[in-house]
């Protein structure tokens, strides 16, 4: 009974002592029609008969091959006909199992006939042993050439001019060798004008690695593409429904060959990408998972990225999942060329594809490449959200004391994110010195806020510092309207998951709030102290960014705010808000048509809203009446009264600061009728005066400072004496 093949390595020395045998034969076929030519003296440029056939039976001694003599020949076929029928045999005692062999791989994906799979072992030859390049030098007549070529392919494969003139195809373009990139005939701009049959083979490096048992991903590749193994099988189900429905095509017998693609699309925390690894665990099959945009910007052209990416899956085999599928999309012009190509390679070898993206897409040729299915995912709402905090961050080790629904109701993390966040989380607790690696709340809330860090900075900018309710001087009323603001976004989880609002709410789930009052009046302070009471970031949008003078990028550019809101989970404040939500008015041109299509988009993304933004304007009447529809809470900030301007001249000064026992707040209180921000202002000038005369903070610095600030606003101040 024959033995099975044990490792590829095994199967790939009898292929070789087949190749050895082959070479043999066709050296002594060379050197009988050779005229004898003596070379000694030139040993080393050129290769003699002698030093050949010493190469040959060197090469082929393992399997007892004859030495030269009369008619050698029938009995090296006699040899090479025994090593077939030896790794016949070995291939069927290994049963199954011969599949996982690298060439019998190979040719059962990309349907390799005998003769492309001997092309194969003849170019991988040279790479192993450089006997091979001496053997190669010797039959082209060439001491130059080092590969074999097309010739040599022929020449040992083929017994008759028919065969040879058959097996050409197969360095056709179009075949499967030069198709899938597994083994070319190197070009006339690559080698200089020479025929097909001139052209020496060049094996790809990853199918060479492939061929010898090499594993990981093709290093052109590493950049942008990692190999996920297959979790658990048994582990919870992302989407449970939507898991079982893409089980069940995978299931169903094919209706055309090959590959299935499913374009998953959604908002940040859809889970798109754990829905692919949960749907791989379940499949036993490992992931090849890949950041397009990164490939896009790669050294590899567009087209051979997409060729290498989908033979990788099918080599390793692995499902393909590519990230960044909307990146295709962006540029009509140029998604027009590389869609097509991304079908065509795959449905030339991944059998089983996930195409993550955030918009919908229709393949505008499906009979062009894998069937698709595309599948809208959303973003998982409250009670979705407390369940996966729950079912993965239960388990975490060293977490302890978390409130999931406390978590689940300020920050929108999906399936994808949250173990990122705990692996972070862990990190934070390590840094700060944990006892035991435990992670508490101020560990998970550091690491959802870090995860959360992404793009706003080119269209926002972050508002830094805490602000504490200290520092507010407003209205008892004014005040009890943010309490209550807080207070809902605390129990945002409790009422809208836990009781079930959310499911009453299909659009207008977010904070959406409209600050109004004149200028100076807290409105932006009241913004950082919702922020800071709330524990998220604060973002405020820079409108010289987000307006545009062209046609439609305002919108682009307040989509992206928004969507990049949402995925870093910050509150958004928009200052000066009636610049860019201002009354719609009567069509009379072009311009009016599109700046009311700017103000009813912004209208729209309100209402979609999943976030907290808040809206600042001097003059309430400059917006269009359909926002106040849209705001959760609409507060006005009063100009202060006298008893509010005393409060807020006792809180400018820090504590440390040096104050002059002659300071009158009630006189202050009494003649400076202005509002906070300009108090504030007038409270810094007078420290820059006391500091310049070298003494603390006197009243005259501030009567002084408060004729400046007057003088700003295009006013003259003279108040009564104040009495001494």
């Amino acid at each position: 009974m024959s033995t099975p093949y044990r490792s590829p390595w095994e199967h790939l020395e009898d292929l070789l002592r087949r190749l050895d045998l082959s070479l043999g034969l066709r050296a002594r076929q060379v050197r009988r029609h050779r005229p004898d030519d003596p070379l000694d003296a030139l040993r080393g440029l050129v290769i003699s008969d002698d030093e050949v056939v010493e190469l040959v039976d060197a090469l082929a001694a393992g399997d007892g091959a004859p030495s030269p003599g009369a008619e050698p020949s029938d009995r090296w076929r006699a040899q090479r006909e025994a090593v077939e029928a030896r790794i016949a045999a070995r291939l069927e005692a290994t049963g199954d199992a011969a599949r996982r062999l690298p060439l019998v791989h190979l040719s059962r994906l990309f349907a390799l006939d005998p003769f492309e799979q001997q092309v194969l072992v003849l170019a991988l030859a040279p790479a192993l042993d450089r006997r091979y390049e001496r053997l190669c030098g010797y039959l082209e007549d060439d001491v130059t050439q080092k590969r074999p070529t097309v010739s040599l392919a022929l020449d040992l494969f083929c017994d008759t001019a028919e065969d040879k003139l058959a097996a050409r195809r197969a360095f056709d373009p179009r075949a499967a060798l030069s198709r899938f990139q597994l083994c070319r005939a190197e070009t006339v701009e690559e080698r200089g004008p020479a025929s097909l049959l001139a052209r020496p083979l060049a094996l790809d490096d990853r199918v060479a690695g492939f061929l010898t048992g090499a594993q990981g991903v093709d290093a052109r590749l590493a950049g942008a593409a990692r190999l996920l193994p297959p979790g658990p099988p048994d582990r919870p189900p992302i989407n449970g429904e939507v898991e079982r429905r893409i089980l069940s095509l995978l299931e169903a017998p094919p209706r055309r060959e090959p590959g299935l693609a499913f374009h998953l699309h959604g908002p940040p925390g859809a889970g798109l990408r754990a829905l692919a690894e949960s749907a791989c665990s379940r499949l036993g099959m490992p992931l090849l998972l890949v950041d397009l945009e990164r490939l896009l910007a790669g050294p590899l052209p567009p087209g051979d990225a997409f060729w290498l990416l989908a033979r990788e899956a099918a080599l390793i085999p692995a499902a393909l999942c590519l990230e960044g599928f909307d990146a295709l999309l962006a540029d009509p012009a140029r998604s027009g060329a590389l869609v097509p190509a991304l079908m065509a390679a795959l449905q030339g070898a991944s059998r089983l594809t996930f195409l993550l993206g955030r918009r919908p897409w229709i393949p505008e040729r499906p009979e062009d490449g894998p069937m698709v299915m595309g599948v809208e995912l959303r973003a998982p709402e409250v009670a979705e959200r407390r369940r996966l905090w729950e079912q993965i961050g239960s388990g975490w080790p060293g977490v302890e004391g978390a409130d999931w629904g406390w978590l689940a109701g300020r920050f929108r993390f999906g399936a994808d994110q949250i173990p990122r966040v705990l692996e972070a989380a862990t990190s934070v607790a390590r840094w700060r010195g944990s006892e035991g690696g435990k992670i508490g709340a101020a560990d998970l809330d550091e690491a959802c806020r870090t995860a959360g860090a992404r793009r706003l900075g080119s269209l926002a900018r972050h508002v830094k510092g805490k602000r504490g309710w200290d520092e507010l001087v407003l209205p008892p009323a004014t005040r009890a309207q943010l309490e209550d603001l807080c207070n809902e976004a605390r129990h945002h989880h409790r009422v809208l998951g836990d009781w079930g609002f959310e499911s009453k709410l299909p659009l207008g789930r977010g904070l959406s709030v409209l600050f109004s009052g004149p200028p100076g009046t807290g409105k932006t302070l009241a913004a950082q102290v919702i922020a800071s009471e709330l524990g998220l970031d604060l973002y405020r949008v820079d409108l010289s960014q987000v307006v545009s003078k062209y046609i439609g990028e305002t919108e682009k550019n307040l989509g992206q705010v928004f969507d990049d809101a949402e995925a870093t989970h910050a509150v958004l404040f928009f200052d000066e808000a009636d610049a860019l939500f201002g009354k719609r008015s009567e069509v009379k041109d072009a311009h009016d048509r599109y700046a009311n299509v700017e103000v009813g988009y912004l209208l729209q993304r309100m209402e979609d809203l999943d976030g907290t933004a808040i809206l600042s304007t001097n003059f309430k009447q400059n917006l269009d009446d359909a926002f106040a529809r849209r705001m959760r809470f609409v507060i006005e900030f009063p100009f202060p009264d006298e008893e509010q301007r005393r409060r807020l001249w006792q809180i400018i000064f820090p504590g440390r600061a040096p104050l002059s026992a002659e300071l009158d707040f009630d006189y202050l209180a009494r003649e400076v009728r202005l509002s906070g921000g300009h108090i504030r202002n007038i409270g810094l000038a007078s420290a820059f005066y006391a500091a310049h005369e070298g003494g603390s903070i006197r009243m005259e610095h501030l009567l002084r400072a408060t004729r400046r600030e007057y003088q700003k606003l295009g006013k003259t101040w003279d108040p009564p004496k104040r009495a001494t």
